[in-house]
């Protein structure tokens, strides 16, 4: 080799782009979707892969061997085995120590940064039951307006109102009851009964200051942005992308309980008989079925 010959270095890397990329992905998906931190995931993973692939190929892959010049006046000389050139390198490994070093620093830093500010939203969230009170309160076929306390010892603030028909029993004999919740699935303002609402006979019961007022209803309107929804809480008319959302029920002791909420796509037939297409709970103006629901961030839970 002549002096003015200069050794030829590998070209620029883009696998730390790709895993870059990757890992913004993934970090972006945790807040917008689902199916992004999925993708992100695995662009950081195979950018990752051919990253490191790259970057120990000179460790996996053993030097070619070069056969000594010869020349007529010079005898070749071999080196000694102690001469031979390092398997190991010392730039391989200093690469390889910062490249290893950088990721767990960035680890160290990053994963308990994220962790304080996004698993918070995401604990802590469960639900305490409601008893609103003997069944005997809501009778059979009738809906009626019934508001409670969510947590008493807060205050009114908790305060929440449902729509609650009791419908007999089904055709299996089980007792069922339409507890639909007020909150319009638009942007949550409160909706209204399009009836009567008989204030006079408006009667307080249960332990968590549960208040119950009978209506004659022929179906819910939100008076902010006119939605419209029927008797079991299907859009008819206006903005809203889905059906009312619904809670859970159970019967303890003779008592009527709340459970746990649950959004609703949209609903089929009525009464103790009707198909409740439901989903996990999202906010309003969130669509929960068909393409659309994948255009949606993950949502805090409710």
């Amino acid at each position: 080799m002549s002096e003015n010959d200069q050794p030829h270095l590998p070209p620029p890397s883009l696998w730390p782009i790709g895993f870059a990329v990757g890992i913004a992905c993934v970090l972006t998906g945790i807040v917008v979707s689902t199916i992004v931190a999925v993708v992100g995931a695995v662009i950081a993973l195979v950018f990752g892969f051919l990253w490191v692939r790259d970057v120990t190929r000179p460790v996996r892959t053993p030097a070619p061997a070069v056969e000594p010049e010869t020349r007529e006046t010079y005898v070749a000389i071999t080196p000694d085995e102690d001469d031979e050139p390092a398997e190991y390198p010392r730039s391989t490994f200093l690469s390889v120590a910062t490249l290893g070093l950088g990721g767990l620093i960035g680890g160290l830093i990053t994963l308990p940064v994220l962790g304080f500010a996004v698993l918070p939203s995401f604990t802590n969230q469960s639900e305490d039951d409601v008893v609103l009170g003997p069944i005997d309160d809501f009778p059979e076929g009738e809906f009626v307006i019934a508001t409670f306390l969510e947590e008493p010892e807060v205050g009114e603030v908790t305060r929440r109102t449902m729509y609650i028909r009791n419908n007999g029993r089904n055709d299996d004999g089980v007792p069922s009851f339409t507890m639909l919740y007020s909150r319009c699935v638009h942007l949550g303002c409160p909706t209204q009964p399009n009836g009567l609402i008989m204030e006079d006979e408006q009667k307080e019961i249960g332990p968590q200051n549960v208040s119950v007022t009978p209506v004659l209803v022929t179906g819910f309107g939100c008076p902010c942005h006119g939605g419209q929804y029927d008797t079991e809480g299907n859009r008819v008319a206006g903005p809203p992308v889905r059906a009312l959302d619904r809670s859970e029920f159970s019967i303890v002791d003779g008592n009527l309980v709340v459970g746990t909420f649950f959004s609703v796509s949209r609903v089929e037939g009525a009464g103790a008989n009707a198909k409740i297409f439901r989903y996990r709970r999202q906010v309003p103006g969130v669509h929960v079925d068909g393409y659309s629901a994948w255009l949606y961030p993950i949502e805090v839970p409710q």
